[in-house]
């Protein structure tokens, strides 16, 4: 619905939707299956951060059997394969064909407002003011490249994001720093590397599953274990990252093995002073980390195999650690760049939210972070969607989004029956009056008619 005025014309609707990447079109599909009136709005076009924020070899880091919306499959890729980030990409958008979704590209948002005096939100964009009674924030957690206020003011090293990060030709000549090694940064290390890049990867604490185990992915095993339902992080993880790759097929990342292949691991990285690099002691400690969680799931999975009496290979094999290199018993604690060959480095640091445009008392916190509780914010008719952690650990994932999607709309659908509730009942009420009026008319107007005759 669309009012017009002498200066602009308002859209009105009942649920706006920020952002159409995987988050925007779940909640679409959902309140469309809700019949709950909807318009996404993508400032670029739909899921473009997996076209332009991501290297080009990166792939999905499920399977495609896992990492897909119940409702379509992707076509022409093998279901136990891991899609291309273009062929993820043209997913979302046959997706959105598919269910019809109400998307309007090229519209950026730039401020939201709770209405005084009346219901409601009202939507500053690019392309026109809407009205909405809800509004939800799907634009996901990688908005901004987070690089850490550590990083060395030096105008010879060429300093990217992994955001910014496509291939090892667009680096100059030379060794490259990789600071993170989560599942960003281990696969553009091992790329570099095998670009003929000697690198220094920089290693924290980390969780490293098997890429698959007994003839069965980690995204099977943390299905069948319940590990994709824990509601919370377990005390102490917040910094811990995952280490889990699709590339070449699929393999489980194992730092000791990229070492041996010829990059050097250091510790976290802590400081940079005068063109030198310094680590934190910590990096047997964090390879250790990974290893326990590593062999924990393993012990997880057999004892669930014995459990259930399944018929799965055993594979002794995945149990084999692989002898420390030689930059772990003998770590590096400072590099000197330059001495190195140092010439570029690479922050595989996250990344952080930006809800600048959301004007809406209660719905951030001091820092700008949601307040929310499985995407339903404190602040009334304010959702978000995409978080990692959302309501549970699977929310990172396809499917997961989907779920947290569904759940949400189900209460934007409560919400929106008692709105059209009040709203039917109060034109009953308009046309009762009306007939009184009309009933009350049709005497006096039969008496007049007597006289008249």
């Amino acid at each position: 619905m669309t009012t017009s005025s002498a200066s602009h014309a308002t859209t009105v609707t009942d649920t706006l939707i920020v952002g159409a990447g995987q988050a925007g079109i779940a909640m679409s599909e959902h309140l469309s299956k809700l019949a709950v009136p909807h318009i996404v709005l993508e400032r670029n076009r739909i899921a473009e951060g997996w076209r332009t924020r991501r290297w080009d070899s990166l792939v999905a880091n499920g399977p495609a059997w896992h990492d897909r919306f119940p409702g379509m499959e992707f076509s022409n890729v093998d279901p136990d394969a891991f899609a291309p980030k273009e062929r993820v990409a043209d997913y979302f958008e046959a997706y959105a064909r598919q269910i019809d979704a109400p998307v309007r590209t090229g519209v950026e948002v730039r401020k939201v407002e709770r209405n005084v005096g009346w219901p409601g939100f009202t939507i500053e964009t690019s392309d026109g003011v809407i009205e909405a009674n809800r509004v939800v924030a799907a634009t996901g957690p990688f908005q901004h490249p987070a690089i850490p206020p550590i990083a060395p003011k030096d105008d010879g090293i060429q300093q990217i994001h992994s955001a910014d990060y496509r291939n090892p030709q667009q680096l100059p000549e030379g060794a490259v720093m990789v600071v993170g090694a989560g599942s960003s940064g281990v696969q553009i290390a091992d790329e570099l590397r095998r670009a003929g890049k000697k690198v220094y990867l920089s290693v924290g604490p980390h969780n490293r599953p098997p890429r698959a185990y007994r003839g069965r992915d980690f995204c099977w095993w943390l299905g069948v274990l319940g590990e994709w339902d824990a509601e919370t992080m377990r005390p102490g993880t917040e910094h811990v990252t995952i280490a889990v790759s699709g590339a070449r097929g699929g393999n489980t990342v194992d730092f000791r093995a990229l070492a041996h292949d010829g990059i050097t691991l250091v510790g976290r990285t802590r400081s940079f002073d005068d063109g030198v690099a310094r680590f934190e002691a910590d990096l047997v400690d964090n390879l250790a980390y990974g290893d326990a969680n590593y062999l924990s799931m393993l012990d997880a999975a057999d004892a669930y195999v014995l459990d259930n009496g399944l018929d799965l290979p055993e594979e002794p094999e995945a149990r084999n650690i692989l002898p420390d290199p030689d930059c772990v018993t003998n770590p590096v604690f400072e590099l000197d760049l330059a001495d190195a060959g140092v010439t570029s480095i690479v922050w595989a640091t996250g990344f952080k939210v930006d809800y600048s445009w959301l004007r809406v008392d209660d719905a951030l916190d001091a820092k700008g972070a949601p307040q929310h509780h499985r995407g339903v914010s404190s602040a009334p008719g304010i959702y978000f969607l995409g978080l990692p952690w959302l309501s549970h650990r699977g929310s990172s994932f396809i499917w997961g989004v989907w779920h947290d999607a569904k759940y949400i709309a189900d209460q934007i659908g409560k919400q929106y029956k008692y709105l059209t509730y009040h709203r039917a009942t109060q034109s009953q009420a308009d046309d009762a009056v009306q007939k009184r009026q009309d009933d009350r008319a049709e005497p006096a107007h039969n008496a007049s008619m007597m006289r008249v005759s």
